[in-house]
């Protein structure tokens, strides 16, 4: 039981790594130098990750009412 709970959930373990990657990579494509890029792939990911959450957030609890 508790294996397959673990694997179930090894899909997620990519999603921090994604999110940093996706977030740098668009920051990447409005800006040119270092500073702007990293200021801007913080704020994306923090906007992403939050978004993600709320999301995972509705999911539960509709999986509790339901």
């Amino acid at each position: 039981m508790m294996f397959a709970t673990l694997l179930a959930m090894a899909l997620y373990w990519h999603l921090p790594i994604l999110v940093v990657l996706v977030s740098l990579v668009y920051s990447a494509t409005r800006f040119d130098e270092w500073p702007a890029i990293l200021q801007e792939a913080l704020r994306w990911g923090l906007r992403m990750a939050g978004f993600l959450l709320g999301i995972g957030l509705v999911l539960y609890v509709l999986s509790l009412i339901i």
